[in-house]
């Protein structure tokens, strides 16, 4: 019986139509652009606000999951409540049944080539003459995806059509709907796209391979399978992540167990209420709607108490960064600019602390660290990552925010905005570094003398700043500090021209291509600067009179551009 069916001319269907699908979803974030970004962001505060943007925002992509990938990203950085994210994934199931209008009307309502080939001759011919109008290029691009849906659509049709009637199907095994809804769940997992198995099912349904029931079971099973995207898409992310991505799974699950008792009710509203009996396809359309429209009215008022159980199951046990801010209040400003004085400060420690392990040093100044000497045997406990210290520097910014500024007098005010330099300087400092490890990880490989002293040399210079630092840092006395940090600064002058004379006479001996030494030198450089950056930080921090501020000094050139 198989053997009948053309699977290539399926498959090709397939691919075209899902291709359809990504050109809509990727010309209408283009042509809205920033703008809908700031939408689903912005537009959220409540949780009515939340549900109207998700149907929106997911009617105009054509995609649930776009919509529910941004939110799940908005609510790992913090811009969005888990309650609203909720609401927005609520929002994206009704959003999501504009596919199926489109596809049961356009698809099946009409002649299909009488849509998509005039739709993707004047999208074709725009990309061509249009290129260089970037919103016209768009636009022509969305008439492609269109016309590739509905081109797609035409091949599944006619592979299913013929299959249908090359067979017969009183052959076929009955099966209920619960056995279809697995069906949706699988093929939608696999494929990634609900739109894609709504259409499979709505073309097996048109050719009388399934009826009503079956398809509806399939429906039910695509809205399931569906989450499948979101939670891939939450693996390994912070917890409010992972609950944002569940409330998905367990909405469309537990609206799918409330819904399977009550078919029978659905099935005489949408065949006789609405008249749709003898219209399957287009009667499966205002199911997908009235299925997604019930489950949202169902749990619409229980989002809060299902955001309490999400946090119960994945609770944020991330450890506390802060060492002084954490048991400080905003409110009080001269308290508040003690606590983040010293909050800095440790934030200079643990970025230094961080940086040195990963260029492989001993933690403990003193030893390895202050000596410069790479790590031997057993590395010692794990200090902070790069997105530990990004947060940490968040939190920084966060509690400076709150600092009444009507309590600050002109000095603490500019003091103020001292700490607050220091703190970007460390953080500009730690992501340079933090990009340059994989460079100093290359060279450490390499049997060139040249680049096997280079990364000794790095290693070394750093180690001295990062036990200088530790040595620094806690002294709270500007004097000592007067003569320490120039001495320091010195230095590390003093090792960035010695290197650049090592490479010099490199060159001059043939002992290295010019390529290598280029590279070689643009690694130095980032990395002086933000040795430099760190030890400016630490002496804006020590100075007690702001009358004189040191300078900012501007964010090396991202080391991203420094290639073999």
């Amino acid at each position: 019986m198989w053997a009948l069916f053309d699977h290539w001319q399926f498959l090709a269907g397939l691919g075209i139509f899902l291709f359809g699908m990504y050109l809509l979803e990727e010309s209408v974030k283009l042509l809205a652009g920033r703008s809908l970004r700031t939408l689903i962001r912005r537009a959220t505060d409540t949780r009515l606000k939340g549900l109207l943007v998700g149907i929106t925002t997911t009617a105009l992509l054509q995609s649930s999951s776009a919509v529910s990938l941004m939110v799940l990203a908005f609510v790992g950085a913090g811009l969005m409540s888990l309650a609203n994210a909720v609401a927005v994934i609520l929002g994206t199931n009704i959003g999501t049944t504009a596919t199926a209008w489109i596809v049961a009307l356009a698809g099946f309502e009409l002649k299909i080539d009488a849509l998509a080939l005039p739709l993707i001759g004047i999208g074709g011919v725009g990309v061509i003459f249009l290129a260089d109008a970037p919103r016209a290029l768009n636009l022509c691009k969305l008439f492609i995806g269109f016309g590739f849906l509905f081109h797609g659509l035409d091949y599944i049709k006619e592979s299913v059509e013929s299959f249908a009637a090359a067979i017969d199907l009183a052959q076929v095994p009955a099966a209920g709907p619960l056995a279809y809804a697995l069906a949706g769940i699988l093929l939608t997992a696999v494929i990634q796209s609900s739109s894609a198995t709504l259409a499979i099912a709505l073309t097996a349904l048109a050719s009388g391979i399934i009826d009503f029931p079956q398809a509806a079971g399939v429906v039910i099973g695509a809205n399931i399978g569906t989450t499948v995207t979101v939670l891939i898409g939450a693996i390994g992310g912070i917890p409010a992540k992972k609950q944002t991505a569940v409330s998905s799974l367990v909405f469309n699950t537990l609206t799918a167990l409330a819904v399977v008792p009550l078919l029978p009710l659905f099935f005489h509203l949408i065949n006789n209420e609405f008249g749709l009996a003898g219209r399957p396809v287009l009667g499966i359309a205002l199911f997908h709607t009235l299925f997604n429209l019930f489950g949202v009215a169902l749990f619409l008022p229980f989002i809060p108490v299902l955001v309490r159980l999400l946090r119960r199951l994945f609770p944020d046990r991330r450890a506390i960064l802060t060492r002084f801010l954490h048991n400080a209040t905003p409110q009080v400003a001269e308290a508040a600019l003690a606590a983040l004085d010293n909050e800095v400060r440790h934030q200079l420690l643990l970025t230094t602390r961080s940086i040195g392990h990963r260029y492989g040093l001993r933690a403990e100044p003193g030893t390895a660290a202050a000596q410069g000497l790479p790590v031997g045997g057993r590395r010692p406990p794990r200090p902070p990552g790069y997105d530990d210290l990004e947060r940490l520097h968040a939190e920084i910014f966060t509690f400076s925010s709150h600092i009444p500024a009507q309590d600050l007098d002109p000095r603490d005010a500019a003091r103020l905005d001292e700490v607050l330099r220091a703190s970007r300087s460390i953080m500009n400092a730690a992501r340079t570094l933090s990009l340059l490890q994989p460079e100093a990880e290359e060279i450490d490989r390499e049997e060139q003398p040249l680049l096997v002293r280079a990364d000794l040399t790095f290693r070394k210079r750093f180690g001295q700043l990062w036990g200088a630092v530790e040595d620094l840092a806690g002294t709270a006395q500007a004097e000592p500090l007067d003569e320490a940090l120039p001495r320091q600064l010195a230095v590390l002058e003093q090792a960035d021209q010695e290197f650049i004379r090592a490479c010099s006479a490199s060159v001059a001996r043939l002992l290295v291509h010019e390529e290598e030494v280029t590279r070689l030198l643009m690694i130095n450089r980032f990395f002086n600067q933000s040795c430099r950056m760190l030890l400016l930080a630490l002496q804006a921090l020590a100075l007690p009179d702001t009358g004189n501020p040191p300078a900012e000094p501007p964010a090396p050139a991202s080391p991203e551009t420094v290639n073999r």
